[in-house]
C-alpha cells in the first residue's frame, strides 16, 4: 500500500521506475486510465485518478471502462455496425474464406474491420463480397456506409439508396440514416430533411435527432428543434448505461446546440 500511495512521487524519478518494474507497470496503467477519463470527459475520476492512488485507477477500470470499453470506441464517434472484432472470429473467418470463398464471409471480416475502423480494409471486404454475390442488399448497404465515413458521400449515395430500394428500413434505421448524412454531406438539406424524418418515424435515434435539428436550425426553424433537442436529453437519463455510454457524443452535440439556439 505504502509502495502504491508514493507512485506520483516516485513517478518523477525515473531510476526508481525503470529500477522497479512494478511500479512501472503501475504508473502507465494510471496514465492510460487518465487519458481514456479525459477522453471521455470524466472529470471527477479524472481527478480522482491524478490526484489518488492507482485504487482509482483500478476502480475506474472494472466500473467504467470495462462497461463502455474505450473512450470514442474508435475512430468512427457515434456509428456503429454489427460485428465482433476478436481475434479468433478474424481467423476464422479468414480460414473461411480461404477455404470456401463465400460471399458472406467476405461481408462478416468487413464489418469487422468497419466497427474497428480500418475502412480501407473493409471498402476491400465489401467489394470482394459484391463480387461473389452483386445483389446482397447488407454489402451493398455496408459499403455504402464505409464510403461515407472516408468523406465519399457521391460514390455513397446511389448504394444507399439502391438498399433502401430493396428494403426501405434496412439495417433498423442506419441504412436510412447514412443516406441522410450523405445528403447533407452533398449540399441537399431538403432532401436529407425528409431522410430524417423517415427514419424518426419508426426510431428516436440520437444520431438521426441531433442532426435532423442541426438542419432544422440552419434553415430557421428553430423551435421544432428546440423540442426535439430537449426531448433527446430528457430521454437520454432514462437509457440503460451502456446505451447513455453509445450516446455520448451526441448528446454532448445536442446540449451545444441547444445552448446555441437559445
Amino acid at each position: 500500500m505504502v509502495l502504491v500511495a508514493s507512485l506520483w512521487v516516485d513517478a518523477f524519478n525515473l531510476g526508481s521506475l525503470i529500477s522497479s518494474p512494478l511500479m512501472l507497470v503501475a504508473a502507465a496503467f494510471q496514465i492510460w486510465m487518465l487519458v481514456d477519463a479525459v477522453r471521455r470527459g470524466e472529470w471527477i475520476w479524472a481527478v480522482c485518478i491524478f490526484f489518488f492512488t492507482v485504487l482509482s485507477a483500478l476502480l475506474y477500470f472494472f466500473m467504467v471502462y470495462r462497461q463502455q470499453g474505450p473512450a470514442g470506441g474508435g475512430v468512427v464517434g457515434g456509428f456503429e455496425l454489427p460485428g465482433a472484432g476478436q481475434r479468433r472470429r478474424i481467423k476464422e473467418l479468414q480460414s473461411r474464406i480461404h477455404h470456401l470463398d463465400h460471399a458472406r464471409d467476405h461481408l462478416d471480416l468487413a464489418d469487422i474491420h468497419f466497427a474497428a475502423g480500418k475502412l480501407g480494409k473493409a471498402e476491400a471486404g465489401y467489394r470482394e463480397s459484391l463480387g461473389r454475390d452483386p445483389t446482397d442488399v447488407d454489402a451493398i448497404a455496408h459499403l455504402g456506409q464505409c464510403l461515407l465515413r472516408q468523406k465519399r458521400p457521391g460514390e455513397a449515395r446511389p448504394l444507399l439508396e439502391q438498399a433502401l430500394a430493396v428494403d426501405a428500413r434496412h439495417d433498423y434505421g442506419h441504412t436510412q440514416m447514412a443516406l441522410a448524412e450523405a445528403l447533407a454531406a452533398l449540399g441537399e438539406p431538403d432532401a436529407a430533411i425528409d431522410a430524417w424524418r423517415k427514419v424518426l418515424a419508426h426510431h428516436s435515434y440520437a444520431r438521426a435527432k441531433v442532426q435532423y435539428a442541426e438542419l432544422l436550425v440552419a434553415r430557421g426553424e428553430k423551435e421544432p428543434a428546440r423540442r426535439e433537442l430537449n426531448e433527446l436529453i430528457a430521454d437520454d437519463a432514462h437509457l440503460p448505461k451502456f446505451q447513455r455510454g453509445r450516446d455520448r457524443v451526441w448528446i454532448k452535440r445536442a446540449k451545444r446546440l441547444l445552448a446555441a439556439v437559445g
